[in-house]
């Protein structure tokens, strides 16, 4: 064992997809120009956030369901290291094995080495954020192991040879006419006559999947919680294919972060109200697996869990930060976030885009490391209002752009506006000379070199025809 709680250490570089090639703005420049991209994206947050509204007005008690989820959340991260504990005694006691993974490298020589010792060459996958964080796919495929997602959407995404955009629906920046020529180039034995009709689309899919379901006795997953006081763990999700993983391999390997983790059975049924009308507009899920450990003659006989920190710790130790942990993977805030609404999840460069991915990734990875996800956003404080567990991603942003580093014109530009701001006469002659920014930049409302690169995302605001100071000496 190498994971400690209290003692953080960033996501290791080079391995996983918590960082990206380009910055921010880099990569959402390309994607502003894909029109076909925000015509996907701005039909399926739209849909989303409609379904989602109607069924969460039908709870008149939905904002006191936040606050009971919120400080849930809290306690948890309060008491993690116990709980913790606890969820590892009680998953022994009940026939599973818990394996402790400090961060990705850890997390999926684990999986590999369990993999080989059953000697299959091929595993089927239950759609999984804390696989895609730590890049399992890849490390199998090195490996000589076969992964297969089951999952349509990220099915979709990995005949693709894409990556997800979506926390929830991974594939929402493609459309039906897209999926269809992915199954027509990529799936094995799909009919050449294939029409893009979404049920014909996912009969394709499942054709393609049973066999692989029947014949494949090792699965992994990921866990949406974990419960401590019995060592269950539960999965929530929409198809059938998740239930099929879980109870037809005989060995079963779990990842899952170690915010999963819940105290008790009444607490979980707080975040199963909270978690779908969020994520999906629904009243609950279709299918909600729950398994203890291993019962003899059903289900699979060998159980593995493996608890990730990855980064996690590193997040806990920050007290403006940690809330970010706090995160049930609903996908509420990428619906409502007018930049993720224009730009999508690939230009965020993690597998967690939007909102939450802006405050939760440069904190697993170390902020240096995405600088720029911290601005990925207008601060206009819809990801606040819709999260189900109340995390105030806009503070948190706030709080993180402080961490950046600043290029030194900048610096140097707040000190002199502290300074001038801290003297009256100065600020006075400033706000005179101010009037001068009418006939600069563009438009009047920007600013020459070198401070046009402030400018150049920004307006600058009007500049009044009389300050406050002039109105007072007037009258």
């Amino acid at each position: 064992m190498t994971t400690f709680l209290g003692m953080p250490a960033t996501a290791p570089r080079g391995v996983g997809n918590l960082r990206g090639d380009e910055t921010f703005p880099a990569a959402a420049h390309h994607a502003l120009a894909d029109d076909q991209l925000r015509r996907n994206l701005r039909h399926a947050t739209t849909t989303i956030r409609g379904k989602s509204g109607r069924v969460i007005a039908e709870l008149p008690d939905w904002q006191e369901l936040r606050s009971a989820g919120s400080a849930l959340k809290a306690f948890v991260m309060a008491n993690l290291d116990s709980l913790l504990e606890q969820l590892e005694a009680r998953v022994t006691a009940a026939g599973g094995v818990v394996h402790w993974a400090a961060d990705a490298n850890e997390a999926n020589a684990i999986v590999l080495d369990l993999i080989r010792r059953t000697g299959s060459e091929r595993v089927i996958k239950v759609k999984s954020m804390a696989t895609q964080e730590i890049g399992l796919n890849e490390a199998l495929e090195a490996g000589g192991i076969q992964p297969i997602e089951t999952d349509l959407a990220e099915l979709i995404v990995q005949l693709g040879n894409d990556k997800p955009s979506h926390i929830l629906v991974p594939a929402i920046h493609r459309n039906r006419a897209e999926i269809r020529e992915i199954f027509l180039k990529s799936m094995p034995g799909v009919d050449p006559d294939l029409t893009d009709d979404p049920p014909v689309l996912a009969a394709a899919a499942r054709k393609y999947l049973r066999e692989t379901f029947l014949s494949t006795t090792v699965a992994v997953s990921g866990a949406n919680f974990g419960i401590a006081e019995t060592g269950t763990l539960a999965v929530v999700e929409s198809e059938g294919n998740g239930r099929m993983c879980l109870t037809l391999p005989d060995t079963l390997i779990t990842v899952m972060g170690i915010e999963k983790v819940v105290p008790s059975w009444p607490d979980l049924e707080v975040f199963l109200q909270l978690l779908p009308r969020a994520s999906t507009g629904e009243r609950m899920n279709p299918y909600t697996t729950m398994w203890t450990g291993v019962t003899p003659g059903d289900g699979p006989q060998n159980f593995h869990l493996v608890l990730l920190d990855n980064g996690r710790s590193a997040v806990l130790a920050d007290p403006a930060g940690r809330a970010a942990l706090h995160c049930i993977r609903c996908s509420a805030c990428l619906n409502v976030c007018p930049v993720y609404e224009r730009t999508g999840g690939h230009a965020y460069g993690s597998v967690y885009p939007g909102p939450i991915g802006a405050v939760l990734s440069p904190q697993l990875t170390g902020v240096a490391d995405n600088a720029s996800l911290p601005y990925a956003s207008s601060l206009c404080g819809a990801c606040f209002d819709a999260c189900p567990v109340k995390i105030d991603i806009p503070s948190m942003l706030v709080h993180l752009r402080n961490k950046v580093s600043h290029p030194a014109a900048e610096r140097a530009a707040m000190r002199a506006a502290a300074y001038t701001m801290d003297h009256p006469k100065l600020y006075a002659r400033a706000q005179r000379a101010a009037k001068l920014a009418r006939i600069a930049g563009r438009r009047g409302r920007g600013l020459p070199p070198p401070f046009s690169g402030w400018t150049a995302s920004r307006d600058l605001p009007e500049v009044p025809q009389q300050t406050f100071r002039d109105w007072w000496a007037s009258r």
